[in-house]
Protein backbone atom coordinates (compact mmCIF):
# COMPACT_ATOMS: atom_id res chain seq x y z
CA UNK A 1 0.00 0.00 0.00
CA UNK A 2 1.31 3.53 -0.67
CA UNK A 3 0.26 7.29 0.39
CA UNK A 4 1.81 8.49 -2.98
CA UNK A 5 -1.69 7.52 -4.75
CA UNK A 6 -4.86 8.93 -4.88
CA UNK A 7 -6.00 5.93 -3.45
CA UNK A 8 -4.78 2.79 -1.16
CA UNK A 9 -4.28 -0.26 -3.09
CA UNK A 10 -3.11 -3.93 -1.65
CA UNK A 11 -0.84 -6.08 -3.92
CA UNK A 12 -1.86 -9.81 -3.40
CA UNK A 13 1.58 -11.73 -4.08
CA UNK A 14 -0.67 -14.87 -3.66
CA UNK A 15 -3.16 -14.46 -6.52
CA UNK A 16 -0.96 -16.61 -9.15
CA UNK A 17 0.70 -19.23 -6.67
CA UNK A 18 -2.50 -21.32 -7.54
CA UNK A 19 -1.40 -21.31 -11.04
CA UNK A 20 -2.62 -24.36 -12.82
CA UNK A 21 -4.19 -24.53 -16.74
CA UNK A 22 -7.50 -25.12 -15.26
CA UNK A 23 -8.86 -23.79 -12.10
CA UNK A 24 -12.34 -25.35 -11.19
CA UNK A 25 -14.40 -23.23 -10.22
CA UNK A 26 -17.75 -25.60 -10.03
CA UNK A 27 -20.58 -23.67 -9.42
CA UNK A 28 -19.05 -21.85 -12.47
CA UNK A 29 -18.60 -24.29 -14.89
CA UNK A 30 -19.05 -24.45 -18.96
CA UNK A 31 -22.47 -26.40 -18.72
CA UNK A 32 -23.76 -23.62 -16.33
CA UNK A 33 -22.85 -21.03 -18.29
CA UNK A 34 -24.36 -22.74 -21.22
CA UNK A 35 -27.57 -22.73 -18.93
CA UNK A 36 -27.56 -19.16 -18.26
CA UNK A 37 -26.73 -18.27 -21.46
CA UNK A 38 -30.17 -20.14 -22.94
CA UNK A 39 -32.47 -18.83 -19.95
CA UNK A 40 -31.79 -14.97 -20.90
CA UNK A 41 -31.71 -15.83 -24.43
CA UNK A 42 -35.51 -17.01 -23.94
CA UNK A 43 -36.36 -12.99 -23.14
CA UNK A 44 -38.11 -11.61 -25.99
CA UNK A 45 -36.30 -8.19 -24.35
CA UNK A 46 -32.63 -9.91 -24.58
CA UNK A 47 -29.95 -8.13 -26.99
CA UNK A 48 -26.41 -8.68 -26.75
CA UNK A 49 -25.11 -5.16 -24.97
CA UNK A 50 -22.38 -2.73 -26.77
CA UNK A 51 -18.97 -3.07 -26.39
CA UNK A 52 -17.27 -0.09 -26.94
CA UNK A 53 -13.67 0.24 -28.16
CA UNK A 54 -12.18 3.52 -27.24
CA UNK A 55 -9.45 3.85 -29.53
CA UNK A 56 -8.27 7.57 -28.87
CA UNK A 57 -8.45 7.59 -25.11
CA UNK A 58 -6.42 4.32 -25.47
CA UNK A 59 -3.43 6.66 -27.09
CA UNK A 60 -4.40 9.33 -24.66
CA UNK A 61 -3.16 6.81 -21.97
CA UNK A 62 -0.20 4.96 -24.24
CA UNK A 63 -2.20 1.74 -24.05
CA UNK A 64 -3.10 -0.87 -26.84
CA UNK A 65 -6.88 -0.88 -26.53
CA UNK A 66 -9.69 -0.11 -24.04
CA UNK A 67 -12.89 -1.68 -24.04
CA UNK A 68 -16.07 -0.67 -22.12
CA UNK A 69 -18.97 -3.21 -21.53
CA UNK A 70 -22.14 -1.36 -21.31
CA UNK A 71 -24.38 -2.52 -19.53
CA UNK A 72 -27.15 0.95 -19.50
CA UNK A 73 -28.98 -1.06 -22.28
CA UNK A 74 -29.84 -4.32 -20.22
CA UNK A 75 -33.26 -5.01 -20.91
CA UNK A 76 -34.16 -1.31 -21.18
CA UNK A 77 -33.31 -1.28 -17.00
CA UNK A 78 -29.69 0.69 -17.67
CA UNK A 79 -27.99 -1.95 -15.34
CA UNK A 80 -26.83 -5.55 -15.16
CA UNK A 81 -28.32 -6.49 -12.03
CA UNK A 82 -31.31 -8.38 -13.61
CA UNK A 83 -29.34 -10.90 -14.94
CA UNK A 84 -28.89 -11.74 -11.31
CA UNK A 85 -31.97 -11.36 -10.27
CA UNK A 86 -34.57 -13.00 -13.19
CA UNK A 87 -31.88 -16.04 -12.93
CA UNK A 88 -32.01 -16.25 -9.53
CA UNK A 89 -36.30 -16.35 -9.90
CA UNK A 90 -36.09 -18.68 -12.70
CA UNK A 91 -33.86 -21.14 -10.56
CA UNK A 92 -36.10 -20.85 -7.70
CA UNK A 93 -39.48 -21.64 -9.61
CA UNK A 94 -37.38 -24.71 -11.08
CA UNK A 95 -36.44 -25.68 -7.74
CA UNK A 96 -40.25 -25.63 -6.52
CA UNK A 97 -41.65 -27.79 -9.43
CA UNK A 98 -38.80 -30.08 -9.53
CA UNK A 99 -37.42 -29.50 -12.71
CA UNK A 100 -34.45 -28.33 -14.24
CA UNK A 101 -34.47 -24.40 -15.41
CA UNK A 102 -33.09 -25.70 -18.97
CA UNK A 103 -36.38 -26.85 -19.40
CA UNK A 104 -37.81 -23.74 -18.52
CA UNK A 105 -37.95 -20.18 -20.69
CA UNK A 106 -39.15 -16.88 -19.85
CA UNK A 107 -42.05 -17.33 -22.08
CA UNK A 108 -43.42 -20.93 -19.81
CA UNK A 109 -42.58 -19.10 -16.61
CA UNK A 110 -44.99 -15.76 -17.76
CA UNK A 111 -47.64 -18.26 -18.96
CA UNK A 112 -51.14 -18.42 -17.01
CA UNK A 113 -50.62 -22.09 -16.66
CA UNK A 114 -47.19 -21.41 -15.00
CA UNK A 115 -49.01 -18.79 -12.24
CA UNK A 116 -51.81 -21.09 -11.53
CA UNK A 117 -49.15 -23.98 -10.71
CA UNK A 118 -47.13 -21.52 -8.52
CA UNK A 119 -49.84 -19.23 -7.02
CA UNK A 120 -48.80 -15.99 -5.56
CA UNK A 121 -45.16 -15.55 -4.79
CA UNK A 122 -43.93 -12.60 -3.05
CA UNK A 123 -40.47 -12.18 -3.78
CA UNK A 124 -38.42 -9.76 -1.12
CA UNK A 125 -34.91 -8.06 -1.35
CA UNK A 126 -33.31 -4.88 -0.59
CA UNK A 127 -31.28 -2.69 -2.59
CA UNK A 128 -29.61 0.32 -3.62
CA UNK A 129 -31.57 0.78 -6.70
CA UNK A 130 -30.76 -1.58 -9.63
CA UNK A 131 -30.83 -5.21 -7.89
CA UNK A 132 -34.82 -3.92 -6.35
CA UNK A 133 -35.82 -3.02 -10.09
CA UNK A 134 -34.27 -5.95 -11.30
CA UNK A 135 -36.26 -8.14 -8.91
CA UNK A 136 -39.69 -6.19 -9.45
CA UNK A 137 -39.57 -6.41 -12.57
CA UNK A 138 -39.13 -10.15 -13.11
CA UNK A 139 -41.83 -10.94 -10.32
CA UNK A 140 -43.96 -8.36 -12.61
CA UNK A 141 -43.46 -10.30 -15.46
CA UNK A 142 -44.33 -13.47 -13.90
CA UNK A 143 -47.21 -12.17 -12.71
CA UNK A 144 -46.12 -11.67 -8.89
CA UNK A 145 -45.61 -9.08 -6.48
CA UNK A 146 -42.44 -8.03 -4.63
CA UNK A 147 -41.15 -5.90 -1.50
CA UNK A 148 -38.18 -3.71 -1.79
CA UNK A 149 -36.37 -2.19 1.41
CA UNK A 150 -33.52 0.46 0.43
CA UNK A 151 -31.33 1.56 2.75
CA UNK A 152 -31.14 5.74 4.43
CA UNK A 153 -30.34 8.16 1.24
CA UNK A 154 -31.46 5.89 -1.44
CA UNK A 155 -32.31 7.98 -4.91
CA UNK A 156 -35.82 9.05 -4.44
CA UNK A 157 -35.87 8.54 -8.74
CA UNK A 158 -34.14 4.61 -8.23
CA UNK A 159 -37.52 4.42 -5.40
CA UNK A 160 -39.75 5.41 -8.58
CA UNK A 161 -38.28 3.45 -10.99
CA UNK A 162 -38.98 0.28 -8.75
CA UNK A 163 -42.55 1.32 -7.83
CA UNK A 164 -42.96 1.92 -11.61
CA UNK A 165 -42.60 -1.79 -12.12
CA UNK A 166 -44.90 -2.29 -9.34
CA UNK A 167 -43.25 -3.36 -5.97
CA UNK A 168 -44.01 -2.08 -2.88
CA UNK A 169 -40.79 -0.07 -2.20
CA UNK A 170 -39.77 1.85 0.56
CA UNK A 171 -36.38 4.37 1.73
CA UNK A 172 -35.35 2.96 5.45
CA UNK A 173 -33.60 4.87 8.16
CA UNK A 174 -30.80 1.90 8.06
CA UNK A 175 -27.73 1.32 5.94
CA UNK A 176 -27.66 -1.16 3.25
CA UNK A 177 -26.75 -4.07 5.26
CA UNK A 178 -29.30 -3.30 8.22
CA UNK A 179 -31.74 -2.71 5.39
CA UNK A 180 -31.32 -6.67 4.19
CA UNK A 181 -31.69 -8.11 7.72
CA UNK A 182 -35.20 -6.21 7.78
CA UNK A 183 -36.09 -7.62 4.23
CA UNK A 184 -34.99 -11.07 5.29
CA UNK A 185 -36.97 -10.35 8.71
CA UNK A 186 -39.97 -9.42 6.46
CA UNK A 187 -39.40 -12.51 4.15
CA UNK A 188 -39.44 -15.00 7.19
CA UNK A 189 -42.06 -13.44 8.67
CA UNK A 190 -45.13 -12.90 5.66
CA UNK A 191 -44.40 -16.09 3.88
CA UNK A 192 -41.97 -14.01 1.19
CA UNK A 193 -39.65 -15.25 -0.99
CA UNK A 194 -36.28 -13.68 -0.04
CA UNK A 195 -33.57 -12.99 -2.94
CA UNK A 196 -30.10 -11.25 -1.88
CA UNK A 197 -26.89 -11.06 -3.71
CA UNK A 198 -25.39 -10.52 -0.65
CA UNK A 199 -24.64 -14.44 1.27
CA UNK A 200 -24.12 -15.66 4.77
CA UNK A 201 -23.78 -18.84 6.26
CA UNK A 202 -26.64 -20.80 6.16
CA UNK A 203 -28.22 -18.42 2.86
CA UNK A 204 -26.06 -19.18 -0.01
CA UNK A 205 -27.65 -21.04 -2.40
CA UNK A 206 -29.54 -17.90 -3.96
CA UNK A 207 -26.65 -15.55 -3.85
CA UNK A 208 -25.17 -18.38 -5.51
CA UNK A 209 -27.57 -18.21 -8.31
CA UNK A 210 -27.44 -14.36 -8.76
CA UNK A 211 -23.91 -14.80 -9.38
CA UNK A 212 -23.78 -17.31 -12.23
CA UNK A 213 -26.64 -14.68 -13.92
CA UNK A 214 -23.91 -12.01 -14.09
CA UNK A 215 -21.53 -14.29 -16.07
CA UNK A 216 -23.91 -13.48 -19.11
CA UNK A 217 -22.58 -10.16 -19.66
CA UNK A 218 -19.09 -12.21 -19.62
CA UNK A 219 -19.73 -14.48 -22.29
CA UNK A 220 -20.75 -11.89 -24.20
CA UNK A 221 -18.15 -10.36 -23.84
CA UNK A 222 -16.07 -13.30 -25.33
CA UNK A 223 -17.63 -13.87 -28.03
CA UNK A 224 -17.90 -9.94 -29.05
CA UNK A 225 -13.92 -10.38 -28.70
CA UNK A 226 -14.07 -13.78 -30.67
CA UNK A 227 -15.82 -12.07 -33.45
CA UNK A 228 -13.90 -9.38 -33.84
CA UNK A 229 -10.33 -11.46 -34.00
CA UNK A 230 -8.89 -9.53 -30.98
CA UNK A 231 -6.86 -10.78 -28.43
CA UNK A 232 -8.40 -11.46 -24.90
CA UNK A 233 -8.05 -8.46 -22.46
CA UNK A 234 -4.50 -8.50 -20.08
CA UNK A 235 -6.15 -6.43 -17.91
CA UNK A 236 -9.71 -6.09 -15.79
CA UNK A 237 -11.26 -4.03 -13.37
CA UNK A 238 -13.92 -4.88 -11.39
CA UNK A 239 -16.20 -2.89 -8.93
CA UNK A 240 -17.18 -4.77 -6.12
CA UNK A 241 -19.72 -3.70 -3.21
CA UNK A 242 -20.18 -7.15 -1.18
CA UNK A 243 -18.24 -8.47 -4.34
CA UNK A 244 -21.34 -11.26 -5.86
CA UNK A 245 -20.34 -9.18 -9.29
CA UNK A 246 -16.28 -9.00 -9.29
CA UNK A 247 -16.31 -12.60 -7.80
CA UNK A 248 -19.22 -13.69 -10.60
CA UNK A 249 -16.77 -12.48 -13.64
CA UNK A 250 -13.49 -13.36 -11.95
CA UNK A 251 -14.93 -16.94 -11.45
CA UNK A 252 -15.90 -17.03 -15.35
CA UNK A 253 -12.18 -15.88 -16.15
CA UNK A 254 -10.99 -18.77 -13.86
CA UNK A 255 -12.80 -21.28 -15.69
CA UNK A 256 -12.36 -20.65 -19.22
CA UNK A 257 -8.75 -19.32 -19.04
CA UNK A 258 -6.98 -20.32 -16.09
CA UNK A 259 -3.53 -19.18 -15.33
CA UNK A 260 -3.69 -17.01 -18.87
CA UNK A 261 -6.73 -15.16 -17.13
CA UNK A 262 -6.04 -11.37 -17.03
CA UNK A 263 -4.71 -9.53 -14.29
CA UNK A 264 -7.54 -8.39 -12.02
CA UNK A 265 -8.04 -5.39 -10.27
CA UNK A 266 -10.73 -4.81 -7.29
CA UNK A 267 -11.85 -1.29 -6.88
CA UNK A 268 -13.83 -0.16 -4.21
CA UNK A 269 -14.96 3.23 -2.77
CA UNK A 270 -13.40 4.59 0.34
CA UNK A 271 -16.40 4.55 2.37
CA UNK A 272 -17.69 1.14 1.83
CA UNK A 273 -14.07 -1.02 1.22
CA UNK A 274 -15.42 -4.05 2.87
CA UNK A 275 -13.24 -6.12 0.35
CA UNK A 276 -9.90 -4.13 0.87
CA UNK A 277 -10.48 -3.72 4.70
CA UNK A 278 -10.80 -7.80 4.99
CA UNK A 279 -8.07 -7.97 2.98
CA UNK A 280 -5.53 -5.66 4.47
CA UNK A 281 -6.83 -7.60 7.88
CA UNK A 282 -5.34 -10.56 6.44
CA UNK A 283 -6.39 -13.50 8.82
CA UNK A 284 -8.70 -15.37 5.27
CA UNK A 285 -12.13 -13.52 6.85
CA UNK A 286 -14.74 -11.70 5.49
CA UNK A 287 -14.68 -8.45 7.29
CA UNK A 288 -17.34 -5.78 7.73
CA UNK A 289 -17.49 -1.85 7.58
CA UNK A 290 -19.76 -0.94 9.91
CA UNK A 291 -22.53 2.76 9.51
CA UNK A 292 -23.71 4.76 6.93
CA UNK A 293 -21.32 4.84 3.93
CA UNK A 294 -21.47 8.10 1.94
CA UNK A 295 -20.25 7.68 -0.98
CA UNK A 296 -21.68 8.76 -4.85
CA UNK A 297 -21.26 4.81 -6.10
CA UNK A 298 -24.43 3.51 -3.91
CA UNK A 299 -24.38 0.27 -5.99
CA UNK A 300 -21.20 -0.34 -3.90
CA UNK A 301 -22.21 1.15 -0.19
CA UNK A 302 -22.11 -2.21 1.56
CA UNK A 303 -20.84 -3.31 4.09
CA UNK A 304 -20.28 -7.24 4.19
CA UNK A 305 -18.63 -9.11 1.69
CA UNK A 306 -20.57 -11.86 0.22
CA UNK A 307 -19.04 -15.86 1.65
CA UNK A 308 -19.30 -17.03 -1.82
CA UNK A 309 -17.57 -13.99 -3.06
CA UNK A 310 -15.16 -13.93 -0.67
CA UNK A 311 -12.73 -16.83 -1.02
CA UNK A 312 -12.65 -15.96 -4.89
CA UNK A 313 -11.83 -12.39 -4.85
CA UNK A 314 -9.26 -13.54 -1.23
CA UNK A 315 -7.47 -15.84 -3.42
CA UNK A 316 -7.28 -14.91 -6.95
CA UNK A 317 -7.66 -10.93 -7.32
CA UNK A 318 -4.34 -9.42 -8.38
CA UNK A 319 -5.02 -6.18 -6.70
CA UNK A 320 -7.57 -4.53 -4.43
CA UNK A 321 -8.11 -0.45 -4.82
CA UNK A 322 -9.74 1.45 -2.41
CA UNK A 323 -10.43 5.18 -3.78
CA UNK A 324 -12.37 8.45 -3.26
CA UNK A 325 -15.82 9.73 -4.66
CA UNK A 326 -13.96 12.20 -7.72
CA UNK A 327 -12.43 9.27 -9.40
CA UNK A 328 -15.58 7.57 -10.56
CA UNK A 329 -17.20 11.13 -10.90
CA UNK A 330 -14.17 12.02 -13.35
CA UNK A 331 -14.32 8.75 -15.38
CA UNK A 332 -18.22 9.22 -15.88
CA UNK A 333 -17.36 13.33 -17.45
CA UNK A 334 -14.65 11.42 -19.54
CA UNK A 335 -17.16 8.49 -20.65
CA UNK A 336 -19.69 11.26 -21.57
CA UNK A 337 -17.43 14.30 -22.97
CA UNK A 338 -15.77 11.65 -25.36
CA UNK A 339 -12.13 12.40 -27.55
CA UNK A 340 -13.12 12.65 -31.10
CA UNK A 341 -13.64 9.11 -32.92
CA UNK A 342 -14.88 7.44 -29.35
CA UNK A 343 -18.83 6.48 -28.87
CA UNK A 344 -20.18 8.63 -26.07
CA UNK A 345 -21.35 6.17 -23.21
CA UNK A 346 -23.80 7.19 -20.47
CA UNK A 347 -21.79 5.49 -16.97
CA UNK A 348 -23.25 5.81 -13.81
CA UNK A 349 -21.51 5.99 -10.48
CA UNK A 350 -20.81 2.76 -9.94
CA UNK A 351 -20.28 1.60 -13.45
CA UNK A 352 -17.14 4.81 -14.62
CA UNK A 353 -15.10 3.94 -11.48
CA UNK A 354 -12.70 1.84 -12.90
CA UNK A 355 -11.96 3.31 -15.95
CA UNK A 356 -11.28 6.04 -13.50
CA UNK A 357 -8.66 4.50 -11.84
CA UNK A 358 -7.21 3.27 -14.78
CA UNK A 359 -6.98 7.11 -16.10
CA UNK A 360 -5.10 7.94 -12.63
CA UNK A 361 -2.50 5.07 -13.13
CA UNK A 362 -1.82 5.89 -16.92
CA UNK A 363 -1.93 9.75 -16.51
CA UNK A 364 1.06 10.55 -13.97
CA UNK A 365 4.96 9.61 -13.43
CA UNK A 366 3.88 9.35 -9.70
CA UNK A 367 1.98 6.08 -10.67
CA UNK A 368 5.14 4.38 -12.34
CA UNK A 369 5.50 2.02 -9.51
CA UNK A 370 1.98 0.91 -9.33
CA UNK A 371 2.00 0.71 -12.84
CA UNK A 372 5.06 -1.77 -13.30
CA UNK A 373 3.20 -3.95 -10.23
CA UNK A 374 0.05 -4.54 -12.87
CA UNK A 375 2.23 -5.28 -15.74
CA UNK A 376 0.95 -2.37 -17.44
CA UNK A 377 2.31 -0.70 -20.59
CA UNK A 378 1.54 0.25 -24.01
CA UNK A 379 0.70 -3.09 -25.14
CA UNK A 380 -1.78 -3.28 -22.89
CA UNK A 381 -5.50 -4.32 -23.19
CA UNK A 382 -8.01 -2.79 -20.67
CA UNK A 383 -11.62 -4.43 -20.18
CA UNK A 384 -14.09 -1.84 -17.65
CA UNK A 385 -17.56 -3.03 -17.25
CA UNK A 386 -20.21 -0.10 -17.14
CA UNK A 387 -22.49 -1.73 -14.73
CA UNK A 388 -25.27 0.79 -15.26
CA UNK A 389 -26.36 4.11 -17.13
CA UNK A 390 -27.37 7.20 -15.53
CA UNK A 391 -30.00 5.50 -13.08
CA UNK A 392 -30.28 8.47 -11.10
CA UNK A 393 -30.67 10.74 -14.07
CA UNK A 394 -30.55 14.33 -11.12
CA UNK A 395 -27.47 13.04 -9.67
CA UNK A 396 -25.91 12.08 -13.17
CA UNK A 397 -26.40 15.33 -13.85
CA UNK A 398 -24.97 16.93 -11.25
CA UNK A 399 -22.10 15.68 -11.61
CA UNK A 400 -21.89 15.35 -15.28
CA UNK A 401 -23.44 18.68 -16.01
CA UNK A 402 -22.35 20.87 -12.62
CA UNK A 403 -19.24 19.40 -12.17
CA UNK A 404 -19.62 18.04 -8.26
CA UNK A 405 -16.91 15.92 -6.88
CA UNK A 406 -14.21 17.58 -9.48
CA UNK A 407 -11.05 16.10 -9.92
CA UNK A 408 -8.40 16.81 -6.99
Amino acid sequence: MTGSTPFSYIVNKQARKWETEHISVPFLDVEVIGKVRSFHKSFMEYQVTPLHSLKALSSELNVQNIWIKDESYRFGLNAFKVLGGSYAVGKYVAHKLGIDISDLTFEILKSSEMKERLGSITFVTATDGNHGRGIAWAAKQLGQKSVVFMPKGSSENRLNHIRKEGATASITELNYDDSVRMAKKYADENNGVFIQDSSWEGYEEIPTWIMQGYCTLIDETFEQLQAEGEEWPTHVFLQAGVGSFAGSILGYLLTRLGKNRPITIIVEPNEAACIFKSVEINDGKPHAVTGFMPTIMAGLACGEPSTVAWGLLRDYADMYISCPDYVSAKAMRMLANPLPGDPRVISGESGAVGLGVLSLIREGKAMDQLAAQLQMNEDSRILIISTEGDTDPEGYRKIVWDGMHPSA
